[in-house]
């Protein structure tokens, strides 16, 4: 694998450790590329602009995208080393077919007999077992063109309603929680509303790796003389430059935002005039937080009670500010709660709705917002419309050409997908970019429900570990091999420019699906000539719903570096800040800014409850997850571009020193980690950046090495995200080094 020829640090420059300002890439020095295409990067929810240099139908390098105004150029270590993977030998090149007498399992096929029997084996089920019995679970990286495919797929041509998609796994909390409050689900604010908020708090989300860019928003923000809080059980790199670090006990989040806004309420520090214009549910919201004193307040979430009134007081006091949280709040069996505890600070403040004052979930997936926009959830339809709203079946059954009642109702989650496998009531499975074997929890069981599958179908890029159990598996495209449109953080539509074709038989995925949907017989509403066709359809199926892509078009999206949603006709621009009085507003109507038939934002009492498995005497200490900055989600990619795989290379356990040496475990020792659910052996890292009572491990391997074969399904009953960000476990040094471990990582 070739590696970039110069250090990180002089390609970081003056923008610290996870930020780059390359001026191209010199693996290509000396090599002119035919052409350079404008596009973005195909990682994380930032989608930042990217150039990638184009040679003989390969890419060979890039260079910054200084124009796009989301990064201005700068890109994180991913995305400077994003373009390396397409010319990774685990490409797959041909469709493979499940042969136990081949090599690895599968032998290679012809891609015209890997969609004929993809399809006989799907519609054996269906006739066997009935529609229902095939399920889909689909990506949130996909285009909003394939996202919207998909959820058609799977109700038009395959009628079941058991669909579903991994950013089950990561926004739906913050959906369920916004939609509550605010009627709608989407960042508030553009990104350039932060430089000016005089405080930004920033929650349960690990900025400087995991949304590298951002970080330079922020800190633009404090240059300006913004202060910076940061809750989290780990002090980040971003909390390490916050003028205030809260190391919340994980799980406890609702609690401090309740006690916030008792110290607001105590002290004046409450907007009232904007409280009883704009919000509805405030006194019941008041009197629950009555409750949450300071002293309780730190009891429960173990923070200092001085530290709790100093971040009350500068969010109370502040005359602009805003508030950004991710998973490490939503990641919960109470994630909702989590997120409405976070909204009910913004609304008492009322600082929404206007420059520098905003509100924001940091997405983390590649179109993690677009995504839960256009049909691949359980309970939806196009245009963030309900799927259990007879008028929305109405209006998309109309631009499907079918009748309201052929639409299938809702289904279930991601997860609950594969209890229904237990149970025996799905038998077959059709998945995209998805790899539940690495990023769902309990996965030991995830596995065990794959193999009881009668049938499953793959369509992906490369071979991931949830892809060895198919029976068929189609290769699909990498974003640069296909066009199409994506939603990035803020809720702007941007365009995907198609780079190279892809390799070999692979095809795009759009094609893939439509040729299973010919191959089934089924193929009526699946004939587009390209992914533009299908967003002319997605725009009028859209219309009129709350995420209204109507007025968009790709001249229109290419022209403005992208329109924000909603776009309800071609001459409208677009909304970039949400809740602005005069913005356009499909359900009040002009009563008001928010998206309920009043206009006014609700508050909702944030109840507290401890995660589903707390620390006990037989586990007692806190496991939680998350990322690392050279690497993403499964690593199905990452782990297969050499120097993002050389910049953290294996999991650790962080652990602080105080818990290493109590359990004689030294830097660098073999460590096992034990939860409920089983063991994973690793070696131990040993930091002051974690609270004494936590171990975290980051969860982008898979096998023996992977933290989510022990970590809990418990799910939130509203969002059903499961609980990764907190579970009991207990710790012990190893003997040795485990029988997975290279000779090479035991002598390390």
């Amino acid at each position: 694998m070739a590696h970039l020829p110069r250090s990180d640090l002089e390609i970081i420059g003056r923008f610290g450790p996870h930020l780059a300002f390359p001026e191209g890439d010199r693996l290509d020095r000396g090599v002119e590329p035919d052409r350079v295409v404008k596009t973005h990067c195909c990682f994380c929810g930032q989608q930042c602009g990217i150039q990638l240099k184009v040679k003989d139908n390969r890419i060979i390098g890039f260079e910054p995208w200084e124009e796009f105004p989301f990064n201005h150029g700068l890109l994180c270590p991913k995305g400077v080393r994003r373009y390396l993977q397409g010319s990774h030998p685990d490409r797959l090149l041909r469709a493979l077919v499940r042969d136990e007498r081949a090599e690895g399992g599968f032998r290679p096929a012809c891609y015209e007999e890997a969609i004929r029997l993809a399809a006989d084996g799907i519609a054996r089920v269906q006739r066997e077992h009935g529609p229902d019995a095939v399920a889909v679970l689909t990506g949130a990286s996909l285009t909003n063109e394939k996202a919207y495919l998909m959820g058609k797929f799977a109700r038009v041509c395959l009628k079941t309603s058991n669909i579903d998609y991994n950013g089950r796994l990561c926004m739906v909390s913050a959906a369920a929680g916004n939609k509550k409050a605010f009627g709608i689900d989407r960042a508030a604010n553009p990104w350039s509303d932060i430089p000016d908020a005089g405080v930004v708090w920033i929650s349960g989300a690990n900025v400087a790796e995991c949304a590298p860019i951002t970080t330079d928003y922020v800190w633009q923000a404090r240059e300006r003389g913004a202060k910076v809080v940061v809750v989290d059980p780990r002090m980040t790199p971003i909390a390490r430059t916050a003028d205030l670090f809260l190391p919340v006990r994980p799980g406890r989040d609702i609690a401090l935002f309740n006690g916030i806004l008792h110290l607001m309420i105590e002290n004046g520090w409450i907007d009232r005039k904007f409280v009883e214009t704009h919000t509805t549910g405030f006194d019941e919201v008041a009197a629950h937080v009555k409750e949450w004193p300071p002293r309780r307040t730190a009891e429960a979430t173990g923070i200092a009670e001085r530290a709790i009134r100093q971040a009350a007081e500068w969010w109370g006091t502040a005359e602009t500010s805003f508030l950004l949280h991710s998973r490490g709040i939503e990641h919960s069996s109470h994630g909702v709660q989590n997120v409405l505890g976070a909204i009910n600070i913004v609304l008492a403040s009322g600082r929404i709705g206007r420059p520098g004052c905003g509100y924001a979930t940091i997405t983390g997936q590649a179109n993690g917002q677009g995504g839960r926009e256009h049909g691949q959830k359980c309970d939806q339809l196009p245009g963030a419309r309900d799927l259990s709203d007879p008028a929305a079946r109405e209006h998309v059954a109309k631009v499907w050409g079918i009748a309201p009642g052929d639409i299938p109702g809702p289904g279930v989650d991601a997860y609950e997908i594969f209890r229904r496998v237990d149970q025996g009531g799905v038998r077959g499975l059709v998945s995209i970019c998805f790899n539940p074997v690495v990023s769902l929890p309990d996965s030991s069981f995830v596995r065990r429900m794959l193999e009881k599958l009668d049938f499953y179908v793959v369509i992906d890029f490369f071979l991931n570990e949830t892809a060895r159990h198919a029976d068929v598996v189609l290769p699909g495209s990498l974003q640069e091999e296909d066009e199409g449109t994506i939603t990035q953080v803020e809720g702007r539509v941007i365009r995907i420019r198609r780079a190279v074709d892809p390799p070999g038989e692979a095809r795009e995925d759009w094609r893939v699906i439509q040729d299973l949907a010919k191959a089934l017989g089924r193929e009526k509403g699946f004939t587009f000539a390209s992914p533009r066709e299908i967003f002319d359809e997605l725009r009028r199926a859209s219309a009129g719903g709350i995420a209204d892509y109507s007025g968009m078009t790709w001249e229109k999206i290419e022209e403005q570096h992208g329109v924000f949603w909603p776009c309800p006709r071609e001459e409208h621009a677009g909304t970039p800040r949400l809740f602005e009085p005069d913005s356009w507003n499909p359900i009040a109507k002009g009563k008001g800014p928010f998206y309920f038939p009043d206009g006014k934002a609700r508050f909702v009492v944030a109840r507290y409850a401890p995660p589903a498995e707390d620390p006990d005497a037989d586990y007692p200490i806190f496991l939680t997850s998350g990322r690392v900055v050279s690497q993403y989600l499964s690593g199905t990619q990452t782990r297969r571009i050499g120097p993002l795989v050389e910049q953290y290379p294996e999991p650790r356990i962080e652990m602080h020193p105080r818990l290493a040496e109590r359990l004689g475990i030294g830097d660098g020792d073999w460590a096992t980690v034990e939860t409920r659910r089983g063991t994973c052996t690793l070696k131990a890292q040993v930091v002051r950046t974690i609270r004494p009572d936590t171990i975290f491990i980051p969860y982008h391997w898979a096998g023996p090495r992977s933290v989510n074969r022990i970590t809990n399904s418990a799910q939130d009953p509203i969002s059903k995200i499961p609980e990764y960000k907190a579970c009991a476990a207990r710790v012990r040094k190893a003997e040795g080094p485990p029988p997975y471990a290279s000779e090479r990582e035991a002598q390390q």
